[in-house]
């Protein structure tokens, strides 16, 4: 059935056309990015997720649950098991925290602490594979920033 004159609209006026769809780009560009992580986390033993966790440990350790939650923007629920396969390497340790026993405070072991060296290694290599400035993307990060903030 061919269109109507006043349904036609172009692809750049069409707000549906999947390539205009912010939501699609984001889901892209995040599965091709955290794959590109894939192989440099292998050697070390970690999932991305988990490498986002070593990575708020190693600017600020010990940290509670709840704010590792927060800083991570998990949920409790889905932050335990990963704490747990990382205590299971011998990676961290979680233990009620001296200051408030309600709280479980996950600390980084000598072995966690040790592997910061090896990760070094992974911000030069993702920017030499994306081919992109480190300006233009501390420029994309402020903009998903934004996005994140507007968001929630």
């Amino acid at each position: 059935m061919p269109k109507s004159p006043e349904t036609t609209v172009t692809a750049a006026e069409d707000l549906l056309a999947l390539d205009r769809q912010v939501c699609f780009a984001l889901a892209v560009a995040s599965r091709n990015v955290i794959a590109l992580y894939r192989p440099l986390l292998e050697p070390m033993g970690l999932t991305h997720p988990q490498y986002l966790v070593m990575l708020a440990l190693w600017e600020d350790s010990p940290l509670t649950v709840k704010r590792l939650s927060e800083l991570l923007a998990l949920d409790p629920g889905t932050l335990s098991p990963l704490l747990k396969r990382l205590e299971a390497v011998g990676y961290l340790t979680r233990q009620r925290d001296p200051r408030d026993e309600r709280a479980l405070a996950v600390t980084l072991t000598e072995s966690g602490r040790a592997l910061r060296e090896e990760a070094l290694k992974i911000p030069p290599a993702i920017i030499a594979r994306l081919g992109m400035s480190l300006p233009e993307l501390e420029t994309l990060h402020k903009a998903l920033t934004t996005v994140i903030k507007a968001a929630t």
